[in-house]
């Protein structure tokens, strides 16, 4: 049976090697994200601090084809507040195991880190938040994902030793250590394996530092997982409607 629209490509990522070079690119599956898993962040949201290890993460999700791979991010339509969130991006190269995924067989999962943008709309955002509403529209629409090149998670060693930096026109506006993250790799794919079916092509972000803030059209960005991996992008105008 043929298909009634032609098939969309699925949205892939280049893949860094240890040289440098490209040994070939990631395909996406999904984009899962975890909110307030940085305290200070969850303060300067206003939000009550979890404690390390108790309760559960809070987690959304992003289309697949939001991606930005080339770095450059047109301004999106229906907000006034575009904002940067700087995180710690972890993809998966195996499906999880049928059920609950123990902690200890978490880092078997995984194939490579990045280094990418949570782009949010935050008067969206704030807006559903106080009608107790999803932040869908706040969170998942079209160009919200920049990431950068995959390394193998060989190359990288212990994430937990990196720090994470957001610069905005050449001053900086996000740094932050991932020893930091109140759910560290292994706990999160844990706890989202409770909820979802973890599969290869999985994108995990894994929460941002304190210190987002607004962008506007011009702006240019500078993230970086430090001795790792680097993203620079630019936001541009708005596209014109239809």
């Amino acid at each position: 049976m043929s298909d009634v629209v032609p098939a969309l490509p699925a949205a892939r990522l280049a893949v860094r090697g240890g040289d440098g070079a490209a040994p070939g690119t990631f395909p996406v599956h999904r984009i899962y994200c975890v909110g307030r898993n940085f305290a200070e962040h969850a303060r300067e949201m206003g939000a009550s601090t979890p404690a390390a290890r108790s309760g559960h993460p809070v987690f959304f999700l992003k289309p697949a084809d939001a991606l930005v791979v080339d770095g450059v991010v047109p301004y999106p339509p229906a907000t006034q507040q575009l904002h940067h969130e700087v995180e710690l991006v972890v993809a998966l190269g195996r499906d999880a195991p049928p059920g609950e995924l123990a902690a200890a067989d978490a880092p078997a999962l995984v194939y490579g880190y990045g280094v990418g943008l949570d782009l949010t709309r935050r008067d969206l955002q704030a807006q559903a938040k106080a009608a107790g509403l999803p932040w869908d529209t706040g969170k998942a629409f079209d160009h919200c994902a920049p990431v950068s090149a995959l390394v193998p998670a060989a190359a990288v060693g212990d994430p937990a030793a990196r720090t994470l930096t957001l610069e905005v026109n050449g001053q900086r506006r996000q740094h932050g250590a991932l020893s930091d993250l109140i759910w560290d790799v292994a706990e999160i794919l844990h706890e989202l394996s409770r909820l979802y079916a973890l599969r290869a092509g999985d994108l995990v972000f894994m929460g941002t530092p304190a210190g987002v803030g607004p962008l506007q059209p011009g702006d240019v960005f500078h993230a970086s997982l430090d001795g790792v991996v680097a993203f620079d992008g630019r936001i541009a105008p708005p596209r014109a409607a239809g």
